[in-house]
């Protein structure tokens, strides 16, 4: 579990309750209509932008992205893959059958280097899928980015509607007070959504996009050297460009038996 982004988000929540709650209660800031124009007319542009089962997808695809830390890290691959190198030239392609390994990228690498494949239709089926991994976060990063460009402009837009309605009952006085607080509500609302939980979600599914592209990329690599029988120490070496110079010491993976 990705425990940052969890301890991120409810210390925002947090802060904001309590600077809230530092002079008014909860229920000053509740408004149903507010509510309803921003994450009503939020969702409704969000359709509007793309396809219901893109939407879908692209928050499936958010929350497992900003709240599990499943990407493994690329100092780990570069020994396990440097261990198959070993494993190769030992026993030969076939010899990978029996690895188990938790990483699915890698795991089909394999098991088309094992069912015979020429090493370019091995290399061409990995890029295909690293691009197609891609083009999912990009996605729903998107999705998110839209969601927050669109949860403020409708936060303005309600505040518009609370105005005229305001503007309209200006023969009471006692009633412009509390009408500007409601109208400015549906701003406060559009913002929350945008820069506590759209625009961050977004950026979260960059980061791991990006994390999980250099992953695959190091993996194909890794199987292209392996496939040319390549040394296993020398690979390591040239993998080690995927991890920043304090990492580098130690990737050098011990023999198997």
């Amino acid at each position: 579990m990705d425990i940052l982004t969890l301890v991120g988000l409810v210390a925002g929540i947090l802060i904001v309750i309590l600077a809230m709650l530092a002079n008014a209660t909860l229920l000053t800031f509740v408004n149903l209509p507010g509510l309803a124009i921003v994450i009503g007319g939020t969702f409704a542009v969000t359709l509007i932008k793309f396809r219901m089962p893109t939407v879908m997808s692209a928050f499936r695809l958010a929350f497992r992205a900003a709240f599990t830390d499943r990407v493994a890290r690329p100092t780990e691959l570069i020994r396990e893959v440097g261990r198959l190198a070993h494993v190769v030239r030992k026993e030969g392609i076939l010899g990978l059958e029996s690895h188990e390994t938790r990483d699915e990228f890698l795991k089909k690498a394999i098991n088309l280097c094992v069912d015979g494949h020429p090493p370019e239709l091995v290399e061409e089926a990995l890029a295909q899928e690293t691009q197609q991994t891609m083009e999912r976060y990009e996605v729903a990063e998107r999705v998110f980015r839209g969601i927050g460009e669109s949860a403020p402009a409708l936060g303005m837009l309600g505040t518009l509607v609370g105005l005229v309605q305001m503007l309209n009952t200006l023969d009471d006085p006692s009633t412009i007070g509390p009408a500007m607080a409601v109208a400015l509500l549906t701003t406060l609302y559009g913002a929350f959504i945008a820069q506590m939980v759209a625009l961050p979600l977004a950026d979260k599914l960059q980061l791991k996009a990006e994390d999980e592209t250099r992953n695959q990329i190091l993996i194909t690599t890794s199987m292209r050297n392996i496939m040319r029988g390549e040394n296993p120490r020398v690979m390591t070496e040239l993998l080690s460009s995927f991890v920043t110079p304090e990492h580098r010491t130690g990737l050098a993976p011990e023999r198997e038996a």
